[in-house]
C-alpha cells in the first residue's frame, strides 16, 4: 500500500503510518476524532473494569482503618499509611519493590496480550470515555456532534455545549478533591476546600489537577496516546509473533468492497471486509486497524465489536478483527507459542520479586531504632571517677497506633542506666529519648566496648528489635 512504510521491528514486521507532513489531517491535533458509540463483549468489559477502578479510586480515601484513614500519602509527614501498613523513609525497599512489581507486571500483561493496559485500566482511556459519554448525553452521537461543531452558535448549542463543559469541570474537580484527598485528610480537606480555608499547596493542588483533567480527557484525548505517552513508544520492544494484539485477517479480507447480503463475496472477487469503516468511527485514536500493526493502537477492542456486529449482520463468520497474533495470521494452521522464554523470564522476575515483597513485609519489625552520639564528646568522667556514654535513641512506632516500647543494654558489666527504660510513642511518630550508660573503668578490658540497645514491644516482649554501638573509654 502506497500510504504505508513498512518498518522492521526484531522478529514482527510492523506497519507505520506515514508522518503527518504526508497525511495532513493525520496527525493534526485540530482535527477532533468524533468517536462513534459501539457495544459488544470487549467494550462491556472495559466499562465494567473502568467501574470498578473508578469506583476504588473514588471510595479509598473515605474508608477507615483503626479509626484514621486507610489510604493516606502524607508526604510532609514523610509516612505513606495503607490499611495496617505504614510506610517511612527507612522502608524505601517496601516502596522499590512494589513499582518493580508493578512494571514486570505490565511486561508481561504487554508480552502475552499487547497494550491491554492502554485501552482497558489506563486512567487517561477510562476518563476519556467518561467524558465522552458526558457528549453523547448532552450532544448526541457521533454525527450529531459533529454537525453540532459544524452549526453557528445559537441558544441551543450554548447550552448544549455550556452543559457539556460544565459537567467536564464537575467531573474534573471531584477527580481532583479525590487524588489530592489521598495526600491530606480528605474529610477534613473537602470542608476546608469550600470554605477557602485549605492550605495553600492543597488549594493550589487541587486546582492545577482540575485543569489537568479537564484538558487531557476532554480535549487533549488521543494526543496523549499519539504523542506524550513514552509507553506507546517501547511497547514493540516487548511483543513478538505470538504477542496477542487487536489485528485485521488481511487473507480473509481482502479485497474489500459493498456488496449485498445476498450476493457471494468470492463471485465477486471480493473478501469479507465490506468496507463499511465502522472500525475507523470506533476507534478512540482514529486509526485504521485494517492497515496493520500502528503503535497508537491502544487494544481497546472497539474495532472488534463493532466489526463483529457487521459480520453478524451480512452472516459471515466473527473475527476478521480480533485479538490474535502474528504467527497465526501469517498461517491459521500454525499454533501461537502463549509459553516461550521471553514470557517465562518475565514471569520468573515476577514471582522472585512478589516472593521478596512479602517476606519484607512478613518480617518487618513494628518499631525502628537509631542510636545518636554526640560526636564533641564520646565519653566524659564524673566526680566519683566512672566513665559516663551519653546516646539518643530515636525510636520509631511504624504501627497505626500507639504503642509502649521498653530499653535494656545486653553486653556491657555493671552499669548503671540514667534516663528512661520505657517510653510511649504514637503511632507512626517517633521520640527521642536520651540515655546515660556509667560503668566503672576498671571492669572495662578494652578503650572500646561492643554493647546493644534492644527496644522491646512492652504488650509483647518478643516483639523486638536490638542494634549495636560502642561505649568508650580512655586509653
Amino acid at each position: 500500500m502506497d500510504n504505508q512504510i513498512k518498518v522492521k521491528n526484531i522478529s514482527t514486521e510492523v506497519k507505520i503510518q506515514k508522518p503527518a507532513d504526508l497525511q495532513p489531517d493525520r496527525f493534526n491535533p485540530r482535527n477532533r476524532i468524533y468517536v462513534r458509540a459501539v457495544s459488544g463483549l470487549h467494550q462491556l468489559l472495559r466499562r465494567r473494569i473502568g467501574f470498578v477502578g473508578m469506583l476504588a479510586f473514588m471510595l479509598l480515601p473515605w474508608i477507615n482503618y483503626q479509626g484514621k484513614q486507610a489510604v493516606l500519602f502524607d508526604i510532609m509527614a514523610q509516612k505513606f499509611n495503607i490499611f495496617g501498613l505504614t510506610l517511612l523513609p527507612q522502608d524505601l525497599t517496601i516502596l522499590a519493590f512494589i513499582f518493580m512489581i508493578a512494571a514486570f507486571a505490565l511486561f508481561v500483561v504487554t508480552a502475552f496480550y499487547g497494550r491491554v493496559w492502554c485501552g482497558y485500566t489506563c486512567p487517561q482511556t477510562v476518563w476519556t470515555f467518561i467524558f465522552i459519554w458526558f457528549e453523547e448525553k448532552l450532544e448526541g452521537s457521533a454525527n450529531q456532534r459533529k454537525k453540532l461543531d459544524e452549526r453557528p452558535i445559537d441558544m441551543d448549542k450554548f447550552l448544549r455545549k455550556s452543559a457539556k463543559h460544565a459537567s467536564w469541570i464537575a467531573f474534573s474537580l471531584y477527580t481532583s478533591i479525590t487524588f489530592v484527598g489521598y495526600f491530606t485528610p480528605i474529610r477534613e480537606f473537602v470542608p476546608d476546600f469550600f470554605t477557602f480555608s485549605a492550605s495553600a499547596s492543597a488549594a493550589i493542588s487541587t486546582l492545577v489537577f482540575t485543569f489537568c483533567t479537564y484538558g487531557n480527557a476532554g480535549w487533549m484525548r488521543e494526543i496523549m496516546c499519539l504523542h506524550m505517552c513514552p509507553y506507546s513508544r517501547f511497547q514493540s520492544a516487548m511483543f513478538d509473533k505470538d504477542t496477542f494484539t487487536v489485528s485485521y485477517d488481511a487473507s480473509r479480507g481482502e479485497n474489500r468492497g459493498p456488496r449485498g447480503r445476498k450476493q457471494n463475496p468470492k463471485e465477486l472477487g471480493l473478501g469479507d471486509c465490506i468496507d463499511c469503516n465502522l472500525c475507523v468511527q470506533v476507534c478512540p485514536t482514529g486509526i485504521d486497524i485494517r492497515n496493520g500493526l500502528q503503535y497508537e493502537c491502544i487494544n481497546c477492542g472497539a474495532c472488534i465489536d463493532a466489526c463483529d456486529g457487521v459480520m453478524d449482520k451480512m452472516n459471515y463468520p466473527r473475527g476478521l478483527i480480533s485479538y490474535t497474533t502474528e504467527r497465526n495470521l501469517e498461517s491459521h494452521s500454525e499454533k501461537t507459542k502463549a509459553v516461550r522464554p521471553k514470557l517465562i523470564g518475565y514471569v520468573i522476575l515476577l514471582v522472585v520479586l512478589s516472593s521478596a515483597l512479602v517476606v519484607n513485609i512478613a518480617t518487618r519489625k513494628p518499631m525502628e531504632l537509631d542510636i545518636i552520639r554526640d560526636r564533641n564528646q564520646l565519653y566524659r568522667e564524673n566526680f566519683e571517677g566512672l566513665i559516663e556514654n551519653t546516646y539518643t535513641l530515636k525510636v520509631i512506632n511504624k504501627a497505626q497506633v500507639e504503642q509502649e516500647f521498653t530499653v535494656e543494654v545486653q553486653g556491657l558489666p555493671e552499669f548503671q542506666l540514667l534516663g528512661k527504660t520505657e517510653v510511649s510513642v504514637e503511632a507512626g511518630a517517633s521520640h527521642d529519648l536520651p540515655i546515660s550508660i556509667v560503668i566503672d573503668p576498671y571492669l572495662l578490658k578494652k578503650p572500646v566496648t561492643e554493647f546493644e540497645f534492644v527496644v522491646r514491644l512492652k504488650d509483647n516482649p518478643e516483639q523486638s528489635l536490638s542494634q549495636k554501638t560502642n561505649f568508650f573509654r580512655a586509653k
